[in-house]
Parts: C-alpha cells; structure tokens; sequence
C-alpha cells in the first residue's frame, strides 16, 4: 500500500481484510506464467505475493504491452516510460480503456487505485484473467489461456410438429408433480397445546 495513505480503521479497515482474504496466490501464478507467455519475457520482480505482483504491473507498462500482444492492431499507440506517478497512471488508465475496446464489460474491469495504490489486488487478478478468456473466444488467440472460454452460439431449428409436442408438457416448474403428494407422511409429533 502507498505510504502516503493514512492506516484504515473501522470499516475501512474490515472491507480491506476481506479483500486480502480473497487474494489467491495460485491465481497469482498463473496470471504471471500467462503474462510471461504472452509477452516473451520474464516480469521483473519474481517474488510471489501481492505486494510483489503489484509493483510488477504497477508503472502499467506491462500491461499496456499485454493487451497490445493479444489485440489483432495494437490498442495503445504510445505507452509512457516516465517514473511519475501521473503518468504511470496513465498507463493504467490506457489499459482499461483498450480492455473496454477489447471485448471487457465494465464489472471485469479494476479501478487505477486498485493497482497503483495495491487496494484490490484480486479484482486485477480477475482482469487479466478475464483479457485471457476474451483474447481466446473472441480474438482468436491460441497461446496459453487461464480462466474459461465463453460458450459458443449454438441455435436450435425445430420443426413445428416438434414445437407443437413440446407445448403440450407441463414440466415440473409449472406446478404439476405427476400426482405426488404429501399425503401420508408424517414430520415428527404434532403440536399440542394446552391452556
């Protein structure tokens, strides 16, 4: 976490545990095995650990780079190589707009201070994985793939005789039980109650 920031307490302080608690160091490893194949190198800092991952991607070079290997044309035309905080933000920032650009809904996404400021790590694990899942079923990328690929389209033609059958079933979402009944059974005593 950046030095400048006051210790959290109370509820600030609780929300920040719980988001320590879902960091996944397992996920963390596969995200960097993934970034390293993509990208043909090794990330600078091979210390496992949020702390450590973060100021891998922190300057936001990386990621920048990343996203621009996965897209077909380079999403990020000019990534900044400058160590201030306001650029390396930028950097950030680049890269969540070419994820938007690249397929990403809006809750895959991390905020810049989740990553600059280590707030959230695992919403930037969820990030990256969610690049993979888009990089693979939409843009075609056959290199190594972490996370799930997304279903494809596959629609049905039915003929209407076929249509006609079906609507005369009732499933058992509608109500009809096929003549079951709780008749009989019996669920321990009965109650009494006495005045």
């Amino acid at each position: 976490m950046s030095d400048v920031r006051a210790k959290k307490s109370g509820l600030s302080a609780d929300i920040q545990k719980k988001l320590d608690a879902k960091y996944n160091i397992e996920q963390e490893k596969q995200c960097r095995e993934w970034i390293e194949a993509v990208l043909g190198e090794d990330l600078p800092d091979q210390e496992v650990g949020k702390n450590h991952f973060q100021s891998c991607l922190k300057d936001g070079t990386i990621l920048c780079q990343l996203i621009n290997a996965l897209s077909p044309t380079p999403l990020i035309s000019k990534i900044n190589n400058q160590k201030m905080a306001f650029k390396q933000m930028e950097n950030i920032e680049k890269f969540l707009t070419a994820c938007k650009k690249f397929g990403l809904q809006d809750g895959d996404l991390f905020q810049t201070a989740d990553l600059y400021e280590c707030q959230n790590m695992s919403q930037v694990v969820g990030t990256l994985y969610a690049c993979s899942t888009i990089a693979t079923s939409k843009h075609g990328y056959t290199g190594m793939c972490i996370g799930t690929k997304l279903a494809d389209e596959n629609v049905r033609e039915f003929d209407d005789e076929t249509l006609a059958a079906g609507k005369s079933v009732l499933g058992g979402q509608m109500g009809f039980t096929g003549g079951d009944s709780q008749s009989g059974m019996s669920m321990g005593k009965t109650r009494k109650v006495c005045d």
